[in-house]
């Protein structure tokens, strides 16, 4: 098996290692490993972990597990956040809730604009090549340009499911035909989950700021009846 070995105790602390947004790679061995990305080059697996890279062959990977447990970032003001500025301008250019924006992202990857997934969406908000050339975005990495397209997209998904969290979340994760052909979110459990993890950190990020002064610059939250969509197979 042509693999980058690693002492035995630091696999097993990077397996065991918090993180932010992970998913599992189980190996033919029965190894399971917590990865915060990774990226197929040719026939093999880079897996990003917590303390570095490791290559694994693909021929050795059984599945890629989305991680039910999503430990998110503690709630900050958007502003004092990572991009907070970014961010923060795209609210306001697109009237979309800040914190929404901020939930998506820290769901997608983790404030890294460099990540790319294994379906190759890329950069903060995740998005596919063909979805970023659609919206004129020429550098995908660009954190600018990532989360202004990003924004618009989830604004334009937000007006279409009038206001309804869960179907937007869902349509940003599996896409909208999906959602169309089911009628609710796509019963995935990786969309399942990723709209579950996105709603609780954008609840959480709202209960934090209920008792703060609320800023000037953030846009109004999300209209009610986007808080009270569920999920069909929740």
């Amino acid at each position: 098996m042509r693999i980058v070995r690693l002492p035995l105790f630091a696999l097993v602390l990077l397996a065991i290692a918090p993180v932010l947004r992970a998913e599992y790679f189980v190996l033919r061995s029965g190894q399971r490993l917590s990865v915060t990305g990774y990226q197929r080059i040719g026939d093999s697996y880079r897996l990003q972990m917590n303390g570095g890279t490791v290559d694994v062959p693909a021929e050795q990977v059984v599945t890629i597990e989305p991680q039910e447990i999503f430990t998110p970032l503690p709630p900050v003001e958007v502003s004092k956040g990572p991009f907070g500025d970014l961010i923060e301008a795209a609210a306001k250019r697109y009237n979309v809730d800040a914190d929404l924006i901020s939930s998506v992202i820290a769901a997608e990857s983790n404030f890294d604009p460099k990540a790319i997934s294994r379906r190759n969406a890329r950069g903060l908000m995740q998005l596919l090549p063909a979805t970023a050339a659609s919206l004129g975005v020429r550098n995908i990495f660009d954190p600018a340009e990532n989360i202004d397209a990003g924004t618009r997209y989830l604004r334009d998904l937000l007006q279409l499911y009038q206001n309804n969290l869960a179907l937007t979340l869902g349509a940003y994760n599996a896409g909208p035909d999906r959602v169309q052909h089911y009628g609710r979110v796509p019963p995935f459990a990786e969309t399942i989950t990723y709209v579950r993890r996105v709603k609780r950190t954008y609840e959480q990020r709202k209960s934090s700021a209920a008792g703060a002064k609320a800023p000037s610059a953030r846009t109004a939250p999300l209209p009610a009846s986007a808080n009270k969509s569920t999920l069909a197979t929740q």
